[in-house]
C-alpha cells in the first residue's frame, strides 16, 4: 500500500537523502538489520533499503539512499507528502545483539550510505547494554553521515576522512586498525558499506581473530528468496541474502564472486537512467 513522506532532508545534496516515511506497521515490528523492498511507481523495479532507524510511537521509520541509479532517481524526485506506491517490510533477519559481559566491546563499522544502516545496529547494541565504537569514514568532512547521530549514543566514535579534514586522515579500516592493536576487548565487528570496505574490514579482522559480520547489499529482486537474484557464496555454500541475511560471517564472505555479480549489469542499469532522464525531460509526448 502507499506510503506518505513525512520528512525529506537532502544530506548530501545531489547525491544523499533521507527519508522519513509513514509506516506503523513496519516501525512496531523491525528491528536493526532488517530492510525493506521499495516501488515507486508503477513501472518502477523493486529494490531494498535497509532501514536506518525506528520510532515505534510515532509509527515511522527511517530509510537514507545514494542517488545513483533509476530507482534511486526516481525516489529523489519526490517530496514530503508525496507517496512511494510499495514499501514492504520488515524483510530478511535482524542482527543478532546480545549483551557482551563487561569489558568487552563492539565496533560497528560504516562507509558511504551504510553508515545509517550501521546506525540502526549501534543502537541496537547500546540499547542491550554493550559498549558500542563507531567507526565511519568518507573522503572528506561534507561528506561524513550521522557523526552527531552516533555521537548522541555511541562510547566513542572514530572517524577517518581520505583528506584529513577531519578525524584520522585515511580510509576506515586505518583507525579500526590501530584500535584492534590497542584494545584487546573489542570481541565484534559489524560492517556495513561499500563491498569493497567490508572486504577489506574482514580481511583486517581476520588477521586478529576478531568475529566479523557484514550485511550485503548485493542484487535483489523480489527481497523474499523466490528468485534466487541475491545468491552469495558463505562458507563454499549458495546463501540467498534476502532470506539468509542480509548479514553473514565476514571471513566466510566470497567477496570476489559478489563484486563481479553487482557489476554485472552495470551497462543496463546506465542505460535505463539515461531512458529515465530523457524521457522525463522530453516535452513530445508519448507515441
Amino acid at each position: 500500500m502507499p506510503i506518505t513522506i513525512l520528512h525529506k532532508e537532502k544530506l548530501i545534496p545531489g547525491r544523499t537523502s533521507k527519508l522519513i516515511l509513514d509506516a506503523p506497521h513496519i516501525a512496531r515490528t523491525a528491528k536493526p538489520g532488517h530492510f525493506v523492498m521499495l516501488r515507486v511507481d508503477d513501472h518502477g523495479e523493486r529494490f531494498p533499503l535497509t532501514i536506518a532507524d525506528t520510532d515505534p510511537e510515532n509509527g515511522t521509520i527511517t530509510i537514507v539512499y545514494l542517488v545513483m541509479g533509476k530507482s534511486t532517481t526516481m525516489l529523489e524526485e519526490l517530496g514530503e507528502g508525496d507517496a512511494i506506491l510499495d514499501v514492504c517490510g520488515p524483510l530478511g533477519k535482524a542482527t543478532h545483539i546480545e549483551k557482551l559481559p563487561a569489558p568487552k566491546k563492539v565496533v560497528c563499522v560504516g562507509g558511504g550510505t551504510g553508515v545509517a544502516a550501521m546506525h540502526h545496529i549501534a543502537k541496537g547494541h547500546h540499547k542491550a547494554g554493550n559498549y558500542v565504537i563507531a567507526c565511519i569514514g568518507a573522503r572528506s568532512k561534507d561528506l561524513l553521515l550521522f557523526h552527531d547521530e552516533l555521537s548522541q549514543f555511541c562510547n566513542e566514535v572514530l572517524v577517518s576522512t581520505n583528506d584529513g579534514s577531519f578525524g584520522m586522515q585515511g580510509i576506515v579500516t586505518d583507525p579500526l586498525k590501530d584500535r584492534l592493536e590497542k584494545d584487546k576487548n573489542i570481541v565484534e565487528v559489524v560492517a556495513v558499506g561499500p563491498v569493497p570496505m567490508m572486504r577489506a574490514v574482514a580481511e583486517l579482522t581476520a588477521d586478529f581473530g576478531v568475529k566479523t559480520t557484514v550485511s550485503l547489499n548485493s542484487l535483489m529482486v523480489d527481497g523474499m528468496g523466490m528468485c534466487g537474484a541475491c545468491r552469495v557464496s558463505v562458507g563454499g555454500e549458495t546463501r540467498f541474502t534476502c532470506v539468509d541475511g542480509p548479514e553473514f560471517d565476514g571471513h566466510q564472505v566470497d567477496f570476489a564472486e559478489l563484486s563481479k555479480r553487482l557489476s554485472a549489469f552495470r551497462t543496463q542499469e546506465a542505460d535505463s537512467l539515461e531512458r529515465h532522464k530523457a524521457g522525463r525531460n522530453c516535452q513530445c509526448g508519448a507515441h
